[in-house]
């Protein structure tokens, strides 16, 4: 059996979406829905949607959308029943024994396969580490200053110069083709009929999730060969835009701040050092996704990138993603070394935590590094240098924060308050009209967007989008529209479920309709013709045109359509009820 309906739909509405995706995603209201940073793909400009009414998401960047139910899949890469007993626990209730769907069953095993499969490789490379063949890469950590204690806390180890002997011993322990090509562990070359080994003759670094449990590996290769680090390819079970390497220990060191580093051996050379709290990202720039999964744990970030131009820039990427967050970013200074890993082995742990409370304001290192590209004897650069620290003043929306820091750059650089309020102020008018202009020039952006659009398939978006809006138009439209004017087939099945709704209980309830469909694709859609609508405010008398051009372009297009069928059947009743009802359609008014 699976869970009933019922109870799908309690759970659903117990846990109110702005409140679970406000733990995942900083939200700002705008209007009558939250704007966010879409924590699906990258963005500088919000644009993810989060309705309370109709108690859904959508993004008008990437598409995706659904229902708190699809959120906690999406985010949390789980499935149906997991994520519903994680939204149960949220509000106390109890869920009964069941059983999953074949489908959720099929997922379920996927996955505890994968895992079994990643322990046993990393019980596997760390056997290799203490075996002969694994010499070079103990002697490696040894001379990088790890103890043993820390090798086996961490599970490194080591893949063999050999190019399958991973594949054969998982073979060996009874694991098919079919699940070891979803491990990312094994490299399948069909054209030559050919089984590689994924890693070789590279350090081991299983990768952990919150739970301890290995998800993925990064390998560093032992001599010249490229690349140096190596990490899993993407799979069911990893995803390095939305994971953090140390986090499963970093989130229980009971510090008030985590510390972000560049790699494998920084994070294990402060951790060795008593700094539990250290994690790194996993060889990619730093991502919104793991800035929210930060925030769940923290709410002050230092970073200790490289102290390098890479490691500069890398810092200056991350500043305003974390600021997006909601987290509040320091940076600590390293010179004259690299990285975390040789400040330790310099000058000790002791040093290392003065560094810490030290650590420079994240704004101010963003001026002290900007400062770096002028001349401030020269007249000339010096104007151009406080014009863009004006620039960047406009990060802060909240006037208050806003003037602390004009207050604090103005003292330090000797410019003056008022002087370097004026400037920060004119630049926020020239933003503002300049937003203005673009907004009138682009009709906002939807009438371009509608002009890529089908036009027929945007009016049964708007017109269902406007169902939820205002159930009086039920009653308007009776006798007219019905779910089979809905051409497309997607659009039919979420009509006729609405229709069903309101007809059966006076209220729609949209995020209840995208439980009905299995596929992200579709809940993507789905969600997507929930948030439809036409750019800008209507008065009384632009609504009642609208929704009278819209109603008569989506039957005359479904009369059209029954028309040539009739023809095609030679239905010649069918076809005469037809023409009559098109010539009604020309004497059609609607009002609301």
């Amino acid at each position: 059996m699976r869970y009933t309906e019922e109870l799908i739909e309690e759970i659903r509405t117990k846990n109110d979406i702005v409140d679970v995706i406000s733990s995942y995603v900083k939200l700002q209201k705008k209007g009558s829905n939250h704007m966010g940073l879409c924590p699906f793909h990258n963005e500088k400009t919000p644009s993810f949607s989060v309705s309370q009414n109709r108690q859904m998401y959508h993004c008008f960047g990437c598409g995706v959308g659904g229902n708190v139910v699809t959120f906690i899949m999406e985010y949390e890469n789980y499935t149906f029943v997991e994520a519903l007993k994680l939204l149960a626990a949220r509000v106390g209730i109890q869920l009964p024994e069941t059983e999953e769907s074949e489908e959720g069953k099929r997922q379920a095993s996927l996955r505890a396969r994968l895992l079994e499969i990643n322990k046993e490789a990393a019980k596997y490379y760390f056997f290799q580490l203490k075996s002969k063949s694994g010499q070079a890469a103990y002697d490696y950590l040894i001379n990088r200053k790890l103890s043993m204690d820390t090798m086996k806390e961490f599970g490194l180890g080591y893949a063999n110069k050999t190019g399958d002997d991973l594949y054969q011993y998982l073979k060996h322990l009874g694991y098919e083709d079919t699940v070891l090509k979803e491990s990312g562990l094994i490299t399948y070359e069909e054209s030559k009929n050919k089984v590689y080994d994924k890693f070789w003759n590279r350090v081991m670094f299983p990768i952990m999730d919150v739970n301890n449990r290995v998800i993925g590996f990064g390998g560093r290769v032992m001599g010249d060969g490229l690349p140096k680090y190596l990490n899993s390819p993407e799979t069911k079970l990893f995803d390095k835009s939305r994971n953090l390497y140390g986090l499963n220990f970093a989130r229980i060191a009971r510090k008030p701040y985590i510390i972000i580093c560049e790699g494998y051996m920084d994070v294990i050379a402060l951790h060795q050092a008593g700094f539990r709290n250290a994690v790194a990202s996993l060889g990619t720039a730093f991502t919104g996704l793991q800035a929210n999964l930060l925030k769940r744990y923290t709410q002050e970030v230092l970073l200790t990138y490289d102290s390098d131009g890479a490691g500069i820039k890398a810092a200056i990427r991350a500043i305003p993603i974390l600021k997006e967050a909601g987290l509040t970013a320091r940076v600590i200074n390293m010179k004259p070394y690299k990285d975390p890993d040789e400040f330790i082995k310099a000058l000790g742990a002791e040093e290392f935590q003065k560094r810490i409370d030290s650590a420079e304001n994240a704004f101010f290192f963003e001026i002290s590094v900007l400062e770096q590209e002028y001349d401030l004897k020269d007249p000339e650069q010096k104007t151009r240098f406080y014009n863009e620290i004006a620039k960047k003043m406009l990060t802060f929306t909240e006037e208050l924060e806003r003037n602390n820091y004009i207050e604090a750059i103005a003292d330090k650089y000797n410019i003056g308050f008022d002087n370097l309020r004026k400037l920060v102020n004119r630049y926020g008018a020239q933003l503002t009209v300049g937003q203005l202009e673009a907004k009138e020039r682009s009709g906002d952006g939807s009438k371009q967007k509608v002009k890529r659009e089908d036009g027929i398939k945007q009016s049964q978006k708007i017109l269902l989008s406007w169902l939820i809006d205002d159930t009086t138009i039920f009653n308007k439209i009776k006798g007219i529209i019905e779910p089979i004017d809905f051409t497309e087939e997607l659009y039919k099945q979420v009509a006729d479920m609405l229709f069903t709704q309101y007809y059966t209980e006076h209220a729609v309830t949209p995020a209840k309709i995208i439980n009905r469909f299995e596929s992200k694709e579709e809940q993507n859609e789905v969600a997507s013709l929930f948030t439809a609508g036409v750019a800008g405010p209507l008065n009384q008398l632009e609504r009642n045109k609208a929704l009278e051009e819209t109603v008569i372009r989506i039957k005359k297009n479904s009369l059209e359509m029954q028309s040539k069928q009739a023809i095609e059947q030679n239905d010649i009743q069918r076809l005469q009820e037809i023409i009559v009802k098109q010539r009604e359609l020309q004497n059609l008014h609607i009002s609301l």
